[in-house]
């Protein structure tokens, strides 16, 4: 029997985004439709061994993927696109909705990674747009942050109505389009249920600066630099670009693009007509031998010390058109994203070394202007918005606690904010919201090579392997069913003490001979022999060296 659609509650959760800074995916749902916000990816941390991205464990979308109707895009940043190519691979999308700049840079990647979308459907929206799916009415309302054409989404249910801000900030004097805040406010005023909204920078008092108080800095940077200069930026960063290319074209300099994510987008925003350079200013990387270095700015990725982007080949020569020269200026046009800060010190300590002028943002350098809300502009969304519940999404943990204290300081219930996590439910009936029950929400890992995902035991078998160690046995066993001589073991990982022919090495053969000969006469299998093995070293191991190693055994018969 078929559940009547006004009685059916609209369940509200995110598979990622939460207490985390990243692979941003946030789902809306009721009995018969499913509608997804954003599908990013995170990048990984230097603490997980060999792998890229980090996206979310798609397995509820392919659970319930007969009620899927749609994707909406806020904006085209990779931690609200990049995980699409990796969705689509998994799960049928029919839909996918996004303002120009966001569908250009889509298009791009699913050429670039070979994805096919016949079957999907990719449909561009402005701030007048509006969708009617099932009973799922969704409009847009424009906003501004470090990426033309950004926008947040406003849902309405039969059970009330949401709004999702996307990544934004009030910025007055921005270098896009202002923000839309008289549609902001008539939304308010028509009545929202439930707000979800950016808390990148709910720490920080104040107003996020405006994104042309980077100017100044950038202009002074040009002008005072005499060698050449290379600045690293988001590739995704389309109002960033813009600023540097304008300085570099004031100033005389010619532009090679290195990177191919950045080659990409650059392509992408020139063909909109975001980025404005003309062909005579971008030179190809073997022609800057060409050029007084004065006269040069490379562009490039790597602002977050990405081991495999162009900066940190540079900076490592390993970069097979260009190398770092005594007197070379690197500027950092970012901030690092939390976990980064390691990975960034790195890249600049070795910049440096080879003799570069290295430039990151702080107090003396403004080269950087977040796109992220302060708790000002945190306050002004609450009071134009003045929703009865809220959820704060897109953050670490404490940017969520410090967000729905912000909601609280602005006339909101406490009991009445939801500090969720990935997986948690938030359930609106009849305009009213409630825990719901919670649903699987994993993670996948990709690595360079292998885009169907890693498991989290698989990474956990890597993390193992990097901080334990690795142990291999192999028994010999003779037609006699006894062993054929003494247990060969191999380790890696260990220090001199536990390498071959060691007595601690030796000790163990003698302990494993002795019971493995003893279960071959009462008859054991060599399934139980293996396991019997690996319980033997394990305990072995953990005795000597308090290390708990991954442990490979093998069995041949000779």
């Amino acid at each position: 029997m078929d559940v009547r659609k006004d009685i059916s509650p609209v369940q509200i959760y995110a598979l990622g985004g939460l207490n985390e800074v990243g692979k941003n995916t946030y789902c809306i749902e009721n009995e018969s439709t499913l509608i997804m916000i954003d599908a990013g990816v995170k990048f990984a941390e230097a603490d997980i061994p060999g792998v890229s991205y980090v996206i979310p464990d798609y397995t509820h979308l392919k659970e319930e993927r007969h009620k899927i109707k749609g994707l909406f895009i806020t904006h085209g940043h990779e931690d609200h696109i990049g995980g699409i190519p990796f969705l689509l691979q998994r799960v049928h999308i029919p839909y996918i909705f996004a303002p120009k700049l966001a569908m250009a840079l889509i298009k791009h990647k699913l050429e670039e990674m070979n994805t096919r979308v016949q079957t999907t459907k990719l449909i561009e929206y402005d701030g007048d747009s509006v969708f009617n799916i099932d009973d799922f009415e969704i409009s847009f309302f424009h906003v501004t942050h470090s990426i033309p054409d950004s926008y947040g989404i406003k849902i309405k249910t039969p059970q009330g109505t949401i709004v999702h801000t996307g990544d934004f900030k009030i910025d007055l004097t921005p270098v896009d389009h202002d923000i839309d805040l008289n549609k902001i406010a008539k939304i308010g005023d028509e009545g929202v249920d439930l707000l979800l909204a950016d808390s990148t920078n709910a720490e920080k008092e104040g107003y996020t600066q405006s994104e042309k108080s980077v100017i100044s800095s950038i202009n002074d940077i040009f002008r005072t630099t005499e060698g050449r200069l290379i600045i690293s930026t988001f590739s995704s960063n389309i109002s960033r670009i813009q600023q540097i290319v304008e300085a570099a074209l004031r100033y005389g300099r010619k532009i090679a693009i290195f990177g191919r994510s950045m080659e990409s987008n650059v392509a992408a925003a020139r063909s909109f007509g975001y980025i404005k350079i003309p062909d005579s200013s971008i030179i190809k990387p073997e022609e800057l031998r060409k050029l007084a270095p004065g006269e040069t700015l490379i562009l490039c990725t790597g602002s977050q010390g990405e081991p495999l982007a162009a900066l940190s080949r540079i900076a490592y020569n390993q970069h097979r058109q260009i190398k770092i020269n005594f007197g070379d200026t690197v500027v950092f046009s970012s901030s690092p994203i939390p976990g980064n800060t390691a990975a960034i010190n790195k890249v600049v300590n070795q910049l440096t070394r080879n003799g570069a002028i290295v430039l990151v943002n702080s107090v003396l350098n403004q080269l950087h202007a977040s796109g992220h809300p302060c708790k000002q502009e945190l306050r002004l969304m609450q009071k134009l918005i003045h929703p009865t519940y809220f959820m704060p999404i897109h953050g670490e943990y404490h940017m969520l606690k410090l967000h729905a204290d912000v909601a609280v300081e602005c006339g909101m219930k406490e009991d009445n904010t939801f500090i969720c996590d990935n997986g948690d439910v938030v359930e609106l009936f009849n305009h009213r919201c409630k825990e719901g029950k919670r649903i699987k929400a994993d993670v996948e890992y990709l690595d360079n090579t292998d885009s169907s995902g890693l498991s989290t035991q698989t990474i956990k078998d890597r993390q193992s392997l990097a901080t334990n160690g690795l142990v291999s046995i192999a028994l010999a066993i003779n037609s006699e069913n006894r062993l054929a001589k003494m247990p060969t073991i191999v380790t890696r990982g260990f220090s001199y003490y536990m390498q071959a022919g060691s007595s601690y090495l030796t000790e163990l053969e003698k302990v494993i001979a002795k019971q493995v000969n003893s279960s071959l006469e009462s008859g054991f299998s060599r399934q139980q022999i293996s396991e019997l093995m690996t319980v033997l070293a394990g305990k072995y191991f953990y005795k000597v060296t308090h290390r708990s190693p991954y442990i490979v055994t093998s069995i041949i018969s000779i």
